[in-house]
């Protein structure tokens, strides 16, 4: 195996492994004119290489969100006819996936696609089954004069010590937006939600299942909900419901 790694810009050079030659990247978007274009074009700019398949998942946009991926060059697109939610753009997404490998990637600018390469690393090493993105926070945060930005972080620390403590396992978070796996992977559990509690259902089913997971610190840019960030408090009552619900729920 020939393995090149660097920072964010550097190129990412690897020998073909196991016939892996294709990433497709599945990007969920609702409402997001703002920001789709600038993140395509990020995702598409990134060296890698494998080839790149590029889903763009409109998930029921009331928006220009629509109308804008359909002007760009070179990807694949979804279109709900009505909103389904994030897990269920993802879901679609992954079934019209062709790739060796599939990454999901939020439509917002709150992370960069610079960090691939440390993502995708522990599969094509054969090292991990899923890799999760863990969130750098950023140094100068303005949210943090704010008691919501505190609420949203113990909400995250509960999830995250909740699922570790159930499960058994020892992930820095399970949050943030990036997951990285097979379609056998992906295959290999039914996600009944398609809310945002997604990426909770999946990874706490493939954790029963025994698969190796593992998490890669990630930079993060958070936006607020006066630009567009969607997910809510009563969020995390369902994510935490969630997890504890499949610790025990047959599948």
């Amino acid at each position: 195996m020939d393995f090149q790694l660097g920072h964010a810009g550097s190129v990412f050079a690897l020998s073909r492994i196991d016939g892996m030659q294709k990433l497709s990247i599945v990007i969920p978007a609702h409402n997001e004119e703002r920001t789709i274009e600038t993140i395509v074009r990020r995702v598409a700019a990134v060296p890698l290489d494998l080839e790149k398949e590029i889903i763009v998942v409109d998930d029921g946009s009331t928006d220009r969100t629509r109308e804008i991926i359909g002007g760009l060059p070179g990807i694949v697109t979804v279109i709900h006819e009505r909103n389904l939610g994030k897990g269920g753009a993802v879901k679609s997404g992954i079934r019209r996936a062709t790739g060796d490998i599939i990454l999901v990637q939020d439509a917002d600018l709150e992370y960069d696609p610079a960090d691939y390469p440390a993502l995708l690393l522990p599969i094509l090493s054969g090292a991990a089954d899923v890799v999760m993105g863990a969130r750098i926070p950023p140094k100068r945060d303005a949210r943090r004069r704010k008691s919501l930005y505190w609420l949203s972080w113990l909400g995250n620390h509960v999830i995250t010590q909740t699922t570790n403590w159930l499960y058994g396992h020892n992930a820095r978070e399970y949050e943030a937006c990036y997951k990285v796996f097979r379609p056998e992977t992906a295959r290999s559990v039914e996600v009944q939600t398609d809310d945002f509690d997604f990426d909770n259902e999946f990874i706490c089913k493939l954790l029963r299942r025994g698969k190796r997971i593992t998490d890669v610190p990630v930079s993060y840019h958070p936006r607020s909900y006066g630009t567009g960030k969607k997910i809510r408090w009563h969020h995390g009552f369902k994510i935490l419901w969630t997890i504890v619900k499949w610790r025990f729920l047959p599948f």
